[in-house]
């Protein structure tokens, strides 16, 4: 490959900050400063362009070689999906785009002031859809950025559908280009791309005949629209000025529930798929068990927290079933939750007390007073409420706490309190676990002492 007429001062290659220890890149020398140029002989607009270009299992990397001041061509093979282990400021996304809608169910407009800058930051970025499964309205795209993911055939994309009635979801998004979505889901379509929808449920606007009409409208789009999620809003104490939104009842959550299972039911003859898939607060707030693993059709909306709480309950009752029954020196664990789960978990850690003698495992539902009663999820809890309401108990041996309370990749709670600091204000170590639960029975096994005769 000729690289004619390079000027390194006039190029816009992207710069290398670092290379990871062990990686193809850094078996060829490639240094942080060197500059890359293309793949394949493809310029890189963005990341998302970079984790495409690298699928290939052949590559032709050119590459500006700072200390030999020219481009250097490396011909690889590899894995298909192999990473180059090349580390890029601010990740080879050029700008984040942020949302210009103003939804009325927003949670980012729900936060208190004073909180980490990051956390304001509202993002409809569809390269995060592809690249960390963020879910975008189409409400912000070009024609272009959607013939580009036809281009490239790129799948899935999760879209925040949130009703079809498109006089109904301008009012919910506040945003001009809303009705946009048909045009465009009629195009993704077409060209077979893969779609997971998610329809954020707001009493007295989206819900009812309103959620019925919306589901007809989209499974139109089956098979290629593999899934779709409905989730209740989140409502926080800090609404003051906005859109009046009101909780939904256990009776709301009964006839929701109703509604979409003759979906359900409907669709499994048709298609042979679920399709619509509720939340798992609609069934813990009508106090009904959640459906069976087949009912969410392989978890498609997992990562939308969508069957967590079935998948969770299963493993671990498996998990408890397959251990064998032991006496144990006497031992306190206690696990924090939110408020939602807490009586899921002290049912589960009671089978697993009886398994293991002498282990008393203490569940403890923490209420969220940062964001107000209606949030009871764990992954919204600060380390300010867990310490003012554990402070006075006592916590046993252990603390466990589920991992998404904490930052990405960091030891700090939503509020940044450390987890250094949680652990010198309670004197307690703490342990924190998969949210999923797949290794929490481990966890405690290693920290149990069994009695030898």
């Amino acid at each position: 490959m000729e690289l004619k007429h390079y000027n390194k001062d006039e190029a816009q290659d992207h710069e290398i900050l670092g290379v990871e220890q062990g990686s193809i890149a850094d078996e060829l020398g490639i240094k942080a400063g060197d500059k890359l140029i293309s793949i394949n002989g493809k310029k890189v607009q963005d990341a998302l362009d970079y984790h495409l270009f690298v699928k290939d299992e052949f590559i032709d990397l050119m590459i500006y070689n700072l200390e030999h001041d020219e481009p250097w061509l490396y011909e690889i093979e590899k894995d298909e999906e192999e990473d180059l282990g090349l580390v890029f400021d601010n990740n080879l996304m050029d700008e984040y785009r942020s949302c210009r809608n103003q939804c009325v169910f927003c949670f980012i407009d729900q936060l208190p002031k004073g909180m980490r800058e990051t956390l304001y930051f509202k993002d409809d970025d569809a390269r995060l859809s592809f690249l960390q499964g963020n879910y975008i309205t189409l409400t912000n795209m070009t024609d272009r950025e959607v013939d580009r993911i036809i281009e490239y055939h790129l799948s899935p994309i999760n879209i925040s559908i949130h009703t079809m009635n498109l006089e109904l979801r301008q009012k919910m998004l506040k945003n001009k280009n809303s009705g946009k979505i048909v045009a465009y889901m009629d195009r993704l379509y077409d060209a077979g791309i893969t779609m997971n929808g998610q329809i954020v449920l707001c009493k007295g606007l989206n819900d009812q005949d309103e959620l019925a009409y919306s589901i007809q409208a989209l499974s139109k789009y089956i098979p290629h629209l593999q899934s779709v999620s409905v989730v209740p809003v989140g409502l926080s104490k800090h609404r003051d000025g906005l859109y009046p939104l009101a909780p939904f009842s256990k009776e709301d959550c009964i006839e929701i529930i109703k509604l979409v299972e003759a979906f359900q039911e409907e669709y499994m003859t048709l298609y042979n798929s679920h399709f619509i898939h509720l939340g798992d607060e609609f069934y813990i707030m009508a106090g009904l068990d959640l459906p069976s693993e087949a009912t969410y059709d392989g978890y498609l909306q997992l990562e939308n927290g969508v069957g967590m709480t079935r998948m969770f309950i299963d493993d671990l009752t498996k998990d408890i079933k397959d251990l064998d029954s032991i006496s144990v020196k006497p031992i306190t664990i206690s696990l924090i939750t939110g408020k939602l789960f807490e009586p899921i978990l002290k049912t589960l850690m009671c089978k697993l007390e009886e398994k293991i003698r002498n282990l008393t495992l203490q569940v403890i539902g923490i209420e969220n007073d940062f964001f107000g009663t209606q949030i009871t999820v764990s992954g919204l809890l600060t380390g300010k409420d867990i310490l003012h309401q554990v402070k006075d108990l006592d916590l046993g041996h252990y603390l466990y706490l589920p991992d998404n309370v904490l930052r990405s990749g960091e030891k700090i709670l939503l509020d940044d309190i450390t987890v250094t600091d949680m652990e010198k204000a309670l004197g307690t170590p703490m342990t924190f676990i998969d949210c999923f639960g797949s290794n929490l029975v481990q966890s405690i096994l290693s920290h149990v002492e069994p009695y030898r005769t």
